[in-house]
């Protein structure tokens, strides 16, 4: 098929500004297959613990003035903020690690633990990330086994001492800060596949693992897993915040690919969630309760994944509109139509500008809906047609479709990229990303007011959205060093996320909750649901040891 100029662009010989940050990790992780157990250990990697310390973090909305004190009484709680802004830094208590737990973590991981404070402040205070806390982990720890995780909960839990789980440090809303100190898990050397099941379509790991790690793993035969986050995450944080990804309009998001956990309790005990059929009507679902607790009822040490297959044939297209609205209209009207499509990616002009600017590419800088159509051959140029034929509806121009693997990876390639792509337009900057979803037929709306909001700010706002689930991202470049800059981008966040609720919305799609979203939830869910929450959260985690101060409001009471 012969392409078109704005696919000759994307071949052009600048190579990415970003591509060696954004794919560091794929290749510092090596997956080993084993079975169920093992009789050796690797050795620990150093190159892969430093440079996920360096590996870029999204950075993301404002975090809320929490003052987290572990409690051993779930049923006390304090005033809610009457500061309608959130401070930068989050606050909490702090107490000396008592010298008896530092000699049991030792006995527990010999080698595999650190007080560096360098080593400490990287996990504790990620750079480049909007959020952070007062203080730091005291220790760090890298556990190999689900035993060791085992051990050191119950002795955290023994001695009340804070536990923060780690992963692959991508997370966007401070879900791996610790305010009050204490020790983090790092599961970075947890990262085997142990069972392969191909007859079977699932795949059991341990929670390092990366998605894009697991994705090359799996490649030989025939499969994959569809969820898609940034760069560098790893399976055991894609649970914890229940993430999503590109691919969720098609294959669901991680509560909907997750069969089976094991988790590890406050109080040490292990869990199995459920057992590995692909449906079951036994008991509590335990699994979804787990996915998206962010580490505040347990630390997940097994994941049995769903896996699908790698489709037959894929088409990429690509439209250019003259507003977001009409991008957000095509890509609702191309959902209504049945279409299954896999992606639907909506980027503004300020975004593709972006792009321009980092991969020295000169594309159209206009809105811009990217699609994916899967299946066999001709069933996939027939979408692509009648997706052009919609697009023309919406005063949509400019439509090109690629099927050559080449350029379709470097479409995606640069989409993923997109948030290091912002950073090349200042790159002495911070970013604020906004994670709002809203009900298919208000996206439009959404989108178009609060592209206003945007436009009308002194600040570089780019749009990038999931347009086929509702849901979409801001990333707000601002000053560090200007508090002015940085009181503006809360403000905007607090419009989009204000904004989506009052649509019957949701203040995060798929970023989580953690720190940055934690004030909004009242005002979402409603207190009755977060008492729920919190019974749940007492019943499982007494001493209040696994996580505190996040997900759940502190003034919350029972």
């Amino acid at each position: 098929m012969a392409m078109l100029s704005w696919f000759s662009r994307i071949r052009c010989s600048s190579k990415c500004f970003f591509n060696s940050l954004a794919l560091r990790t794929s290749v510092s992780r090596k997956l080993v297959r084993t079975q169920t157990t093992t009789n050796s250990e690797s050795t620990r990697n150093p190159f892969l613990f430093w440079s996920r310390s360096l590996l870029p973090i999204a950075l993301a909305v404002s975090a809320g003035s929490l003052a987290l004190h572990p409690q051993s009484d779930p049923s006390l709680c304090e005033a809610p903020s009457v500061n309608s802004r959130a401070e930068v830094v989050v606050k909490g208590s702090h107490k000396e690690v008592p010298r008896e737990l530092i000699d049991e973590l030792k006995a527990i991981c010999q080698d595999n633990m650190t007080l560096d404070y360098e080593e400490r402040y990287n996990h504790g205070k990620p750079q480049n990330s909007f959020h952070k806390a007062v203080n730091i982990p005291d220790v760090v720890v890298f556990p190999r086994s689900e035993e060791q995780v085992s051990k050191i909960v119950r002795s955290c839990d023994k001695h009340k001492v804070p536990i923060v789980p780690y992963g692959g440090a991508t997370s966007l809303e401070g879900h791996t800060l610790s305010p009050n100190g204490g020790v983090c898990i790092d599961m970075s050397l947890m990262n085997r596949v142990k069972a392969l099941h191909v007859e079977d379509m699932d795949v059991v790991v341990e929670p390092g693992v990366g998605w894009m790690e697991l994705n090359e793993y799996l490649e030989p035969y025939g499969l994959f897993f569809p969820l898609d986050p940034g760069p560098g995450a790893t399976i055991g944080g894609m649970c914890a915040t229940r993430c999503s990804g590109s691919l969720a309009v098609r294959y669901g998001t991680m509560r909907d690919n997750v069969i089976s956990l094991k988790v590890v309790l406050a109080n040490g005990d292990v869990v199995k969630t459920a057992s590995r059929a692909r449906k079951s009507a036994a008991g509590y679902d335990l699994t979804r309760l787990v996915i998206g607790s962010e580490g505040t009822l347990g630390v997940i040490t097994e994941v049995t994944l769903r896996l699908q297959k790698i489709p037959q044939y894929s088409v990429v297209a690509v439209c250019n509109f003259p507003t977001v609205k009409d991008a957000a209209d095509v890509a609702i009207a191309t959902m209504l139509s049945g279409i299954q499509v896999s992606r639907v990616e909506l980027l503004d002009e300020v975004q593709v500008r972006a792009i321009n600017i980092a991969n020295g590419k000169s594309l159209p800088e206009t809105p811009t809906l990217m699609f994916e159509f899967i299946g066999t051959e001709a069933y996939s140029r027939e979408q692509t047609l009648i997706v052009k034929k919609i697009a023309s509806e919406h005063n949509g121009s400019d439509f090109v479709f690629a099927e050559d693997p080449e350029t379709k990876k470097e479409l995606w390639k640069m989409r993923k990229e997109a948030l290091w792509a912002c950073f090349a337009m200042e790159p002495n900057f911070e970013a604020m990303i906004s994670d709002v979803c809203v009900p298919l037929s208000c996206l439009a709306e959404l989108i178009s007011r609060s592209k206003q909001e945007l436009d009308a700010s002194e600040l570089i706002c780019t749009v990038i959205a999931h347009a086929g689930d509702g849901n979409f991202h801001t990333v707000i470049l601002f000053d560090p060093n200007n508090e002015e800059h940085r009181q503006e981008a809360q403000r905007l966040n607090h419009f989009m996320v204000h904004t989506a609720l009052s649509m019957e919305g949701t203040c995060t799609g798929e970023h989580g909750v953690g720190t940055g979203k934690i004030k909004y939830l009242e005002q979402e869910l409603g207190m009755e649901a977060l008492k729920t929450m919190k019974r749940i959260k007492a019943a499982l985690d007494p001493n209040n040891t696994m996580n505190p101060g996040k997900l759940i409001p502190s003034h919350v009471c029972f």
